[in-house]
């Protein structure tokens, strides 16, 4: 929402000052609780799944990828959120403009791997 609706809208019109940092500042607070809430859901229910049944090779894979991809994309987001990275962002190198669409890449790669290991769960589930 951020990326898409939120930066166009007040890169086109001539926002406040006040209200546009306002926004960020809210918006940064609801990233952090949300942030907090899927690093303990996803700690909570990695080990719960990891204890319940025999996974196999390909879930373990899965995992490890969804991981790494996952900690790629909080470091991206760390480097994204240094104030002077913002500030130059638009005019700096090609890796920093096009960051943002690189951690919309990597949500989206965290979001179909969550859904293979589930699918990958549910299958240890199913009776033979």
């Amino acid at each position: 929402m951020y990326l898409m609706v939120i930066l166009p809208a007040l890169h086109n019109g001539d926002p406040a000052p006040k209200a546009s940092s306002q926004v960020a500042i809210l918006f940064r607070r609801m990233v952090n609780y949300c942030v907090g809430i899927l690093l303990l859901s996803g700690t909570y229910l990695t080990f719960d799944r990891l204890t319940q049944t025999t996974l196999g090779l390909p879930y373990l894979v899965a995992l490890g990828l969804k991981i790494v991809v996952a900690i790629s994309m909080f470091v991206l987001a760390l480097y994204l959120g240094q104030s002077n990275i913002r500030r130059i962002a638009n005019h700096s190198t090609p890796f920093s403009r096009a960051a943002p669409q690189l951690m919309l890449a990597l949500g989206i790669l965290v979001f179909i791997l969550g859904a293979l290991l589930n699918h990958l769960f549910e299958m240890t589930l199913a009776p033979h």
